[in-house]
Parts: C-alpha cells; sequence; structure tokens
C-alpha cells in the first residue's frame, strides 16, 4: 500500500496535479501518524487491514465536510471534499454491496452461534477483523440488530 502510494505520488507530480500530490501526502502523514500509534502496542505492526480502516475513516469525514458546507452554502468547498473523496477511494479496497454485507453477517451469526442482541459484539468484532475497510460499520450494526432481533 505504501509503496502504491508513493507511485501515485510521483506520477500526480510528473502529471502536475497539485490537488492529487496533496490529498496523496495527506493520506501518507495519516498513515505515519497511525505507525507512530501503534508503537506502543504489544503488535506494533499496521497491516494493510489497518491502513484499509484508516481509509476509510478519512472518507467519512470528507464525506461530514462536505454535507456541512453543502449545508453552509459553500459548494465550492463541498466539491474539493468530493475530489479527496474520489482520490482515497481509488487505494480503498473494494467496497462490498449491500446484499453481500447481509450475507457475510448471516454467516457469521450462525457461525458464532448469536442468538441474541447481546451476542452483537461478537457478530461486529468478526466483521471488523475480517473485512477492513470494505464497508460501513454503522450500517452493519443496523443490519446485525435487525437480523438479531
Amino acid at each position: 500500500m505504501r509503496d502504491k502510494l508513493m507511485d501515485a505520488v510521483k506520477e500526480a507530480m510528473k502529471a502536475k496535479q497539485p490537488h492529487r500530490i496533496s490529498t496523496i501526502r495527506m493520506m501518507q502523514s495519516a498513515i505515519k501518524d497511525l505507525e507512530i500509534a501503534n508503537r506502543t502496542k504489544p503488535d506494533p505492526t499496521t497491516s494493510d487491514g489497518d491502513i484499509a480502516s484508516l481509509l476509510s475513516k478519512l472518507v467519512k469525514q470528507r464525506e461530514e465536510s462536505a454535507k456541512i458546507y453543502d449545508e453552509g452554502g459553500r459548494p465550492e468547498l463541498a466539491t474539493k471534499e468530493r475530489e479527496e473523496i474520489a482520490i482515497i477511494g481509488e487505494f480503498m479496497p473494494k467496497q462490498l454491496s449491500e446484499a453481500e454485507v447481509i450475507e457475510i453477517i448471516k454467516g457469521i451469526i450462525t457461525e458464532t452461534g448469536a442468538a441474541s442482541m447481546k451476542d452483537m459484539g461478537k457478530v461486529m468484532s468478526a466483521l471488523k477483523e475480517r473485512y477492513p475497510g470494505q464497508l460501513d460499520f454503522g450500517k452493519a450494526s443496523g443490519q446485525i440488530k435487525s437480523l438479531l432481533s
């Protein structure tokens, strides 16, 4: 992932795309911050799954910012945020569709033997462990609730 980002920065520099360069560098900076934060943990390695989760957080932040800018009458800033979302999205793993997510959740529920809302944590942790950055966990938690109810 890091090599892919470095190559993308070089390509953007050659193509003279300053907005793309700044967005990719921001992503590299966020990854570096994550690696520094992980140094205090028992397992200091930063996996591609950790990076994918970080990228999905960056996208979510930009979506919220774009919404706020739209509400505040600043469409030019909202457009900039959406452009950053598109650039970040190029480096994220393929996002799962809603139907795929429901099937995965059903499989995890049967696998873990989850029967009630008390078991939601088990299902959520298995989902986060296996599919980092590939789905919106906020929406997934609602789907888990409806399937366990």
